[in-house]
């Protein structure tokens, strides 16, 4: 029994000293590493360092000018007359303070109040020399004082116009104060001119239409030159070919 706990303490001890040999040879194989030198701060590499770029906001944003209006009136004497369309026209117009005070002078204190403004409108198409009173009809057209601009409903297509600017006195008497530019309406359809030389052209293609069906070109410049001579389809010593006249 002795040799027995001998047995075992000696492989205790023999197990503890394997154990002691085993973690202190271990310790030897591990060596610390090594610690790394630390560059200067001068010797580091350029690097690109990205920043938000950011505008500084003002203390107080200046907000724009309003762009300079323009001005209503120019201190001048003018009527100007436009055409909108074939059936309207278009006045537009400034009367100046010195034309009011000078019909005062005239026409004696308070004479602008008590007369009453209007659109003189004259059809003066096909009149060369228009002097105010030759024109070929004129109509009045009551307007107000406040007014700088006005619509004109004429109706006709393809005439020239004229508008005088004035008032009419209690009395009745038309005077006339600003007279504008003549002003031509644009037609309203084609073209109404018959030149002699679209109407022969129209005559060739009726009878292009008429012989479409088969028959040559010799019968078709025998009917142009009995319906409209030789001399407009420029045959004038022309002779017809020889089959026309019997040969082969």
């Amino acid at each position: 029994m002795f040799y027995f706990w001998l047995f075992l303490l000696g492989l205790g001890v023999l197990i503890l000293a394997l154990g002691l040999w085993l973690w202190f040879g271990k310790r030897r194989g591990e060596k610390a590493a090594p610690e790394l030198p630390q560059p200067a701060p001068s010797s580091l590499p350029d690097m690109e360092i990205g920043t938000e770029i950011v505008s500084p906001v003002p203390a107080e944003i200046p907000v724009p000018a309003p762009p300079p209006e323009l001005p209503r009136r120019y201190g001048e004497d003018r009527l100007v007359l436009l055409a909108r369309d074939p059936y309207w026209l278009f006045a537009y117009w400034e009367l100046s303070a010195t034309k009011q005070e000078k019909f005062e002078e005239v026409y004696g204190a308070g004479s602008w109040k008590a007369s009453r403004p209007v659109l003189r409108l004259y059809d003066i198409t096909d009149i060369e020399d228009f002097r105010g009173f030759n024109a070929h009809y004129f109509v009045d057209i009551p307007i107000n004082d406040e007014a700088d601009n006005w619509y004109i409903e004429v109706g006709k297509p393809n005439r020239t116009f004229c508008v005088d600017l004035g008032r009419i006195l209690p009395s009745g008497t038309f005077v006339p104060l600003l007279r504008s530019n003549p002003a031509h309406t644009p037609r309203a359809s084609l073209s109404e001119r018959l030149d002699e030389e679209w109407l022969w052209l129209e005559e060739i293609y009726r009878s292009l239409y008429k012989y479409q069906f088969g028959l040559g070109s010799p019968l078709i410049l025998e009917e142009l030159k009995a319906r409209l001579g030789r001399e407009k389809l420029g045959l004038e010593g022309a002779s017809p070919a020889p089959w026309m006249e019997g040969g082969k």
